[in-house]
C-alpha cells in the first residue's frame, strides 16, 4: 500500500491514516481557510517575503502517477525567506492539483469554496538541514507556497511552458527535460498577500513539517490548459498498451480539507 496510495476510494485520502500514521495527526493539511477567523499579523509586514529563483534550476518535468512535477534541483539559485519563516529555504520541486471540472480541484478552500486547481512550490530549510529528506523529519523543515488556479478564457503564459510539455509526460513515469526556462515567480499572482499556518504535506507520508503560505489571490488560467492536465493518465506506458482507452484520466488528485483545530491562521494583508 505504501507505494500504491492514490485518490480512488480504495487507496485515497480516507484510508491514508491506516497506512501512514501521521495522516491521522492534528496538524494536517489542507484546511478550509475561514477568512473571518484569520488573524491580521502586523509582524509579517515587518519582515516581507523574499524569493529569488534562477529559472535554470527547473530541469525536468515528470508524470508521477499523481500529477505532474517539475524538479528544481539543478543547482544553486533558489531562495525563499521572510514572512513567517525564520530561516532560508531552497526550492525542491513544484507540482499541481486539479479536478475533473473547474468547480473543484484545489486542496485548500476559502470559506468553503474550492478553486479549479492549486500549485505547490515545495522548499526545504537549507540553513538547518543538509537535504530535503533530512528536513522533512522536522517541524520547521519545509515551506510550501500555494497558488490557486482560477479558470478563465486567457492562457497563462508561464504555465503554457509546462502545458506544452504535458503530451510528452502523458503517462506515469514519463520524464522530459525542460529546455524553455520556467521562472517560478512568474506563476505567482501580482498581489502577494497571503495566509499562513503550520501544517503537513498533503500527500503521504503527510509529515507535519510544513509552514504553509497560501497566496490570497489566484492566477487566471484557461480551460484549455486545465484540460491538458486532465488528459494525463495514471498508467505507465506498459500498462497503457493493454488498455485501448489509455487507462483512467488523472483527475481529482486533491486531498479534501481537514480541521484547523487549535492552530492559528495568520494573514498578511496589503502594505
Amino acid at each position: 500500500m505504501s507505494d500504491e496510495w492514490g485518490y480512488e476510494e480504495f487507496n485515497g485520502p480516507s484510508v491514508w491514516p491506516k497506512f501512514f500514521p501521521q495522516a491521522a495527526g492534528s496538524l494536517q493539511s489542507p484546511v478550509n481557510i475561514e477568512t473571518s477567523k484569520s488573524t491580521n499579523d502586523m509582524t509579517l509586514k515587518c519582515k516581507p517575503l523574499y524569493w529569488n529563483y534562477c529559472p535554470e534550476v527547473c530541469t525536468k518535468i515528470v508524470n508521477t502517477g499523481y500529477g505532474w512535477k517539475v524538479d528544481a534541483t539543478g543547482g544553486e539559485g533558489s531562495e525563499l525567506s521572510g514572512g513567517p519563516l525564520g530561516h532560508k529555504y531552497k526550492l525542491e520541486q513544484f507540482h499541481c492539483h486539479w479536478g475533473c471540472t473547474s468547480s473543484k480541484g484545489s486542496e485548500h478552500t476559502v470559506d468553503g469554496i474550492p478553486y479549479a486547481g492549486e500549485l505547490h512550490f515545495v522548499h526545504w530549510n537549507c540553513d538547518k538541514y543538509n537535504s530535503f529528506n533530512e528536513a522533512i523529519a522536522h517541524p520547521d523543515g519545509l515551506a510550501v507556497l500555494g497558488v490557486f488556479l482560477q479558470a478563465g478564457t486567457e492562457c497563462h503564459a508561464e504555465l503554457e511552458k509546462i502545458v506544452s510539455l504535458i503530451p510528452q509526460v502523458a503517462l506515469r513515469n514519463q520524464t522530459v527535460k525542460i529546455s524553455n526556462s520556467i521562472d517560478p515567480k512568474n506563476l505567482f499572482p501580482e498581489d502577494v498577500t497571503y495566509w499562513t499556518y503550520h501544517g503537513s504535506l498533503t500527500t503521504p507520508p503527510c509529515s507535519e513539517c510544513v509552514t504553509w503560505i497560501m497566496f490570497k489571490n489566484a492566477i487566471q488560467v484557461s480551460e484549455k490548459q486545465l484540460n491538458a492536465f486532465r488528459n494525463m493518465r495514471m498508467t505507465t506506458p506498459e500498462e497503457c498498451c493493454s488498455d485501448p482507452h489509455g487507462g483512467p484520466q488523472l483527475v481529482n488528485n486533491y486531498r479534501p480539507p481537514l480541521p484547523l483545530g487549535n492552530r492559528v491562521l495568520r494573514e498578511c494583508g496589503a502594505m
